[in-house]
């Protein structure tokens, strides 16, 4: 059931992105194509996840089995009264124009929606979302700032149903329309051998410099998970090959675990594909993909170069060197054997960024990687690996429908209600006016949340919630949009939760919590990077080009001087021990201006670039000069 349902979801997206028309001439409405995915997924949720985790997994209970029955049915209903509810106005006026039966299907579909998340999301996000999906029933009579108008639960059900805001909403919209098919794309890649010619490519280019292994994993995961957009899998794949060889050239096994963690952290937020939440992003803001996907592309490579630059200095403090030329395939020989992934990620950039055919980008790139793969891989496919790259798709589509439609009850509460409009109001009388008060309030939130929830969730939450509020104190809509996300994935590396560096860890059969303090120090510039972007958007690129050459060339600066000072190691000078009692002064100027350089004057800084530069370059070239000073004398020596 799970391949048949995942291959017709597969082909109603694919004739819904190319308008095939089923080839007789039938259009289905939005709301009909959504729903028909929806039919296809959301019941195989009560097939794929048991009631309780690890119950029943060699039988599917008759439970189970009906619960899978009564969504279907409850969606093929749906699909069939779409055109008439949308012509009526149901959601708006349901309990005096809609007959009675619709209504019943629109509380039972909204119990299945929240039992379906539960499933596939856990407690924490069936908790928050079963209570924000009741508010609007008690919105009156709640303090201020959350007093809304309440509506009755019949309005309530009919809302969260029939209308394009709340289960239809935002996140699922994102998902149908955009999603599904980089989902695909990225499976394809895994079952094709990318991971391995990554790997390769990245072991042939940077594995014989000192650190070596631990840039091959900079190198290797940055590139793959922006393909697939996954973090755990990432650590989990990447990880088992990058891992041993850290430890196999001195690096301890919980630094080995959090360098990983730290590098497939990073490529969700790296273009071209990101992940789910980055669609999401593009649907709220109302904008393409493409200007997201060009957006994130600065800060990912701050974050990469200073990874990059924390294992250099870290390596050269503890005089490390890299792997052996002879253990190193040959560059020549990568290339030969995965050239056609270089002709597929260049196809999917052009349609993405030049062509602006993000709808059609994913399937033509799939198409073009299978085609390849078939006529010159040795990882050509046969059956078992067809059926694999299916249900490996199934699932992922199973559990993102679930939780995405779940997620949809709050956009759709708080659009039925309209707080957020009033509760942007008291944010901003709450901060006093003031978006520095604003923007801490969201990194502290979105951290929070992030921790017990998953990536997209987090973001729809604050999306709807808090990003009114920054974007009306004067924020760049889209470097606000940018921040949340990022602070939300600061929990994948920072304890207590740290779900990256715990996977890193279970690879290098390390302490977890001493591979997430690790993974903080090594990852620590995703800290600061979004709260330089959100101060001044040109980092995002939003703004003039001038602005932006300026601010990211002293970014890079003040990144290698923050990385100097962490690691207590800086290039051409040397070990920062070298400076006696000095080492950690030095190391302390080093840091406070290299974020000075990093973080750009102007906006909504209080001071300009050119009286931020000074003040860094006040901080950093003394304690440069000393730690140069204390290195020529030990040199001398």
């Amino acid at each position: 059931m799970l391949l048949v349902w995942t291959v017709v979801s597969i082909l109603l997206c694919f004739n819904q992105q190319f308008t095939l028309r089923f080839f007789v001439g039938l259009t289905l409405l939005d709301t009909e194509y959504y729903w028909g995915l929806i039919l296809v997924l959301l019941p195989l949720a009560f097939i794929v996840y048991p009631l309780k985790p690890g119950l029943h997994q060699d039988r599917v209970p008759f439970y189970d089995v009906l619960l899978f029955l009564l969504t279907s049915g409850l969606s093929i209903v749906l699909i069939w009264t779409a055109r008439t509810s949308a012509a009526e106005g149901w959601e708006y006026s349901a309990p005096s124009v809609a007959p009675e039966w619709a209504l019943w299907t629109a509380i039972a579909m909204w119990a299945m929606v929240l039992e379906a998340l539960r499933r596939a999301g856990g407690w924490v996000l069936f908790v928050i979302m079963g209570t924000f999906s009741l508010f609007p029933l008690f919105a009156a009579s709640m303090p201020a700032p959350l007093t809304a108008s309440s509506v009755t639960f019949l309005d309530a059900a009919s809302y969260h149903i029939f209308s394009r805001e709340s289960v239809l909403g935002i996140p699922m919209r994102a998902f149908a329309e955009l999603v599904i098919g980089f989902l695909v794309f990225g499976t394809a890649l895994q079952y094709s051998g990318a991971g391995a010619f990554f790997i390769n490519l990245a072991f042939a280019l940077c594995g014989t410099y000192r650190g070596g292994a631990a840039k091959v994993a900079i190198f290797s995961s940055g590139l793959l998970g922006s393909m697939s957009g996954s973090v755990i899998s990432n650590v989990l794949t990447t990880g088992t090959m990058t891992i041993p060889a850290m430890k196999k050239t001195g690096f301890k096994p919980a630094m080995a675990g959090a360098i990983e963690a730290c590098a497939s952290t990073g490529a969700v937020l790296a273009p071209p594909v990101m992940g789910a939440t980055a669609f999401v992003m593009a649907e709220f803001l109302n904008v393409p993909y493409s200007e997201v996907a060009l957006a994130a592309a600065v800060p990912a490579i701050l974050f990469y170069f200073s990874l990059f630059m924390q294992i250099d200095f870290f390596a050269g403090r503890h005089r490390m060197i890299g792997l052996k030329r002879e253990e190193m395939p040959r560059i020549r020989d990568v290339f030969r054997e995965g050239w056609y992934f270089i002709f597929v990620i260049l196809l999917l950039v052009v349609l993405l960024l030049v062509m602006k055919r993000e709808n059609w980008a994913p399937w033509l790139a799939t198409g073009l990687l299978l085609v390849l793969n078939q006529l010159f891989s040795k990882h050509r496919w046969g059956w078992a690996d067809l059926l694999a790259f299916i249900e490996g798709n199934g699932r992922v589509f199973v559990e993102l429908v679930a939780i995405l439609a779940g997620i949809g009850l709050l956009v759709g509460a708080f659009s039925l209600t309209g707080l957020t409009g009033t509760l942007t109001t008291e944010l901003l009388h709450i901060a006093g006016g003031q978006p520095l008060l604003l923007i801490l309030m969201g990194a502290l939130t979105s951290f929070i949340l992030g921790m017990g929830m998953t990536i997209t969730a987090c973001y729809i939450f604050l999306a709807v919630l808090l990003a009114p509020s920054l974007i009306q104190a004067g924020l760049n809509p889209l470097a606000v949009h940018m921040f949340i996300m990022y602070w939300g994935m600061v929990s994948f590396i920072t304890p207590p939760v740290a779900l990256a560096a715990f996977a890193g860890a279970s690879v290098a059969k390390a302490n977890p919590i001493e591979t997430g303090l690790n993974a903080m120090k090594i990852g620590s510039i995703i800290y600061f990077v979004p709260c330089f972007f959100v101060l001044n958007p040109s980092l995002v690129l939003q703004g003039d080009f001038l602005d932006f050459v300026v601010h990211f060339v002293t970014a890079l600066i003040g990144v290698v001087l923050v990385c100097a000072g962490l690691q207590g190691y800086m290039g051409r000078i040397g070990d920062l021990r070298q400076c006696g009692w000095l080492e950690w002064p030095v190391r302390l100027a080093l840091i406070l201006g290299g974020l000075m350089f990093a973080a750009p004057g102007g906006g909504l800084m209080p001071l300009s670039p050119l009286e931020m530069t000074a003040a860094a370059v006040a901080l950093s070239l003394p304690a440069l000069a000393v730690a140069w000073m204390y290195a020529r004398r030990a040199a001398v020596a």
